[in-house]
């Protein structure tokens, strides 16, 4: 069978569900992160008709204030039922929004999604939403929907006030700190369901701890992710992938770290791999003596799938990828996320089926260029089957012996990889026999103590990890009085 683009498709149905991430109100947003790697999509989505502010909320309705950079209801309802006949013969359909900021639509927006999807959803199928927000336009009439609707709220956060507004500010310059934290207390106050989602970067890698116990402490947040900020310079004129090898520095080149300058290749706000590596890992270490099975870190759930021979539920770290696309406002699909470039533009919902879209010749060479484009040095890798090559936008460095196409942040994840792959063996032992994997705690206690009873005072908090302090924990059994 032939596309409308001439692709050849097959005419099975789908082994698996695709995803896609929709952003009804494109890249606009209220906020001016200076990381942000979307923000640029104005120029290429909008052209001279970006709207250099927005005052929410936005009308449904008509072409009012808005009107121009949010999915048209046609178009809306077009892809909710695309989406959900796709998916529906798995029993679940997952819809996922994120922008730009989403909630510059306004609550009465998601109204008319949710009906939609409750009209157009067969019997038996259920319909799951989630979105990632900045958290500061929410107020108790979006907690109050969120909660009713079931909402999985992600919320932008880069860790404590010192930490997050360096870089997470609004388009005066201001820091956004305390409106992210009102929107966490209402979201609390209303029941909504929500994860903390961390851009590691250049700054806030240096704190790991820091970063990790306010999420958990002082946020009371029992699942969150930390997300590496790699960035070129020239990322907006440049697709990933389309880089001239031979400008490509080798791994451990001082051209290959974050820096400021015309001659530099990474961003100056970038996480350098070896700092990702090494949060990851003093992260992991105050997890595993006191938070397994209480506190969900996304990467090391994903780490401890791989180390169970499940593979990955993340497509940056699974053999290939292809099956997490993006939609922009305008019907415009794209092979991903971190792709939307023309040269990955797959079509428009508009003109072409969306399931064609993603089933065509371009975009399963796509995905399956993610494991086939990897270097001998990564081939080789002891711990390839847990790291995959990452993500291939951030594959701009080449090995040791001058082959392009290695991770920027190789280092780092070789570090972490490695550092946790004696407890994840544990774990997946524990959970193979059916055990709960958090048994592992035990043990990590019992070294962490074993190694630190000598020099620790009686008021000093246990090196086994229990947050107590050593009089009352573990000093008995070091063998030290009372």
């Amino acid at each position: 069978m032939l596309s409308s683009n001439g692709d050849s498709v097959p005419v099975t149905t789908l082994d698996r569900p695709f995803h896609v991430m929709l952003k009804p109100i494109g890249p606009i947003c209220n906020l001016d992160c200076r990381y942000c790697y979307y923000l640029s999509k104005e120029d290429l989505l909008f052209g001279k008709d970006k709207q250099e502010t927005l005052t929410p909320p936005l009308s449904l309705e008509g072409r009012g204030r808005g009107g121009k950079w949010k999915v048209s209801e046609e178009r809306l309802a077009n892809y909710v039922g695309q989406y959900i006949e796709a998916n529906a013969r798995f029993g679940e359909v997952n819809f996922a929004w994120q922008g730009g900021e989403p909630t510059l639509l306004g609550v009465d927006f998601f109204r008319c999604v949710v009906d939609l999807q409750k009209r157009l959803a067969p019997p038996g199928v259920r319909v799951s939403n989630a979105m990632q927000t900045n958290g500061t336009l929410l107020d108790d009439k979006w907690c109050e929907f969120l909660a009713a609707e079931r909402f999985l709220i992600g919320l932008s956060v880069d860790g404590p006030r010192e930490l997050h507004d360096v870089y997470r500010v609004d388009k005066k310059g201001q820091p956004s700190f305390d409106q992210v934290m009102r929107g966490r207390e209402l979201m609390a106050k209303h029941g909504v369901d929500f994860n903390a989602l961390v851009v590691v970067n250049r700054r806030n890698s240096q704190h790991p701890r820091k970063v990790y116990r306010f999420i958990r402490d002082e946020m009371g947040c029992q699942f969150m992710q930390f997300i590496p900020c790699v960035e070129r310079t020239d990322f907006v004129q440049i697709a990933p992938q389309t880089w001239d090898p031979k400008s490509l520095p080798v791994v451990g080149d001082r051209s290959a770290k974050p820096a400021r300058g015309e001659d530099a290749l990474v961003s100056e706000w970038s996480v350098a791999a070896e700092d990702y590596g090494r949060f990851l890992c003093e992260v992991f270490d105050e997890w595993i003596v006191r938070d397994v099975g209480h506190v969900f870190v996304q990467i090391f759930d994903v780490a401890l799938g791989q180390w169970m021979g499940l593979g990955s539920s993340l497509c940056v770290f699974a053999e290939t990828c292809g099956n997490a696309l993006a939609m922009e406002h305008d019907g415009s699909v794209y092979s991903c996320d971190h792709y939307v470039y023309p040269e990955y533009r797959l079509g428009s919902i508009d003109e072409r089926p969306l399931l064609e879209m993603v089933q065509s010749d371009f975009q399963r060479k796509f995905g399956d260029d993610k494991r086939d484009s990897l270097p001998r040095y990564c081939r080789e890798c002891p711990v390839r089957f847990a790291c995959n090559g990452e993500c291939p936008k951030n594959r701009f460095i080449r090995t040791p012996d001058g082959e392009p196409g290695l991770n920027y942040l190789c280092a780092g994840l070789k570090r972490f990889f490695t550092h946790i792959d004696p407890w994840m063996r544990r774990m997946a032992a524990e959970v193979h026999a059916g055990r709960p994997a958090s048994n592992v705690m035990n043990v990590a206690r019992s070294q962490r103590a074993a190694a630190g009873f000598e020099s620790v005072g009686a008021n000093d908090l246990c090196p086994c990890g229990s947050g107590r302090k050593f009089k009352k924990c573990c000093m008995g059994k070091a063998g030290r009085p009372s």
